[in-house]
């Protein structure tokens, strides 16, 4: 079996979704997909292709490292809105 541009179709896949499976799970809806593409190793084209956009990137530092010492690779920060009128919603 054969898919032209396999990640974009499998992100479009999922992104559907999304939303619905964790309105079932949790009892609420999700607006926005975010995820995290390390820049050193990728450059983050399967996102692009599929429509995500780029927000910025991570300062390279760990939630887990409250004293900022340590040092993780630098991620670019790539949004999806899961329907058309997401940002109205999470500005509400």
């Amino acid at each position: 079996m054969r898919v032209p541009h396999l990640a974009s179709h499998l992100l479009s896949r999922v992104t559907r979704r999304l939303s619905a499976d964790w309105q079932a799970k949790y009892g609420h809806p999700i607006y926005l997909a975010e995820t995290f593409v390390e820049q050193e190793r990728f450059r983050g084209v399967c996102y692009r292709a599929a429509n995500w956009r780029r927000a910025g990137a991570t300062r390279g530092r760990s939630r887990q490292d409250p004293q900022h010492r340590l040092r993780v690779p630098i991620k670019d920060i790539y949004l999806y809105p899961l329907c058309e009128d997401a940002l109205p919603k999470l500005r509400a």
